[in-house]
C-alpha cells in the first residue's frame, strides 16, 4: 500500500491555511482605505472579487486537504479546478491591474498569495496523474485477478 498523498502539497495547503486570513484582513483594511478613490465600477468589481474569493478560498482549501490526505481523486480534482480557474486569475487580476491603485503592501501580499497557488496548481496535477494511474492499476490488477477466478480449470469443458 503505497501513499499517494503529497507532502510538499500538503505542507503548501498547511501554510496558505494560516496566511489566507492575514491576507484578506490586510486586503480589507486597504481596500476600506482607498474605497473613496475607486471609480465605481472598480469599488463593484473589488467588493465582488473578495466575496468570490473568501467563499471560494474556503471551499478550495477544504477540498485540497481531504482529496490530498485522504487521497481521494474528486476531491482533489476539485480543488485542482479551484485554484486554475476561479482563484488564480482573479488573484492575477489583484496583482496586475494598475486602475485599482494597488498599494505595495497589498501587491506584496498578493504575490505570496499567487505564488502559493501557483506551486499548488503544480503540485496537485502530479499527485492527481500519480493517484489516477496508481487507482487504475490496481483496478485492472482486481479485474484481472477477478477473470481468473471465473475461468474454469484445464480440462473442463
Amino acid at each position: 500500500c503505497e501513499i499517494l498523498s503529497s507532502l510538499p502539497l500538503q505542507m503548501s495547503l498547511y501554510f496558505n491555511v494560516y496566511f489566507f486570513p492575514f491576507w484578506w484582513l490586510v486586503t480589507v483594511a486597504i481596500l476600506y482605505l482607498k474605497y473613496p478613490a475607486l471609480s465605481d465600477y472598480y469599488k463593484f468589481i473589488l467588493v465582488t472579487i473578495m466575496i468570490l474569493v473568501s467563499l471560494t478560498e474556503l471551499i478550495r482549501l477544504y477540498l485540497g486537504y481531504v482529496g490530498n490526505l485522504l487521497e481521494k481523486v474528486p476531491e482533489l480534482a476539485g480543488f485542482w479546478l479551484l485554484t486554475l480557474l476561479p482563484q488564480l486569475p482573479v488573484i492575477l487580476f489583484l496583482l496586475f491591474n494598475e486602475g485599482l491603485k494597488i498599494h505595495s503592501l497589498e501587491r506584496a501580499l498578493h504575490i505570496i498569495f499567487a505564488a502559493f497557488l501557483c506551486f499548488q496548481v503544480v503540485a496537485a496535477f502530479f499527485t492527481l496523474r500519480r493517484m489516477v494511474n496508481t487507482l487504475a492499476s490496481r483496478f485492472r490488477l482486481t479485474e484481472f485477478h477477478r477473470l481468473e477466478e471465473q475461468r474454469p480449470g484445464p480440462g473442463v469443458p
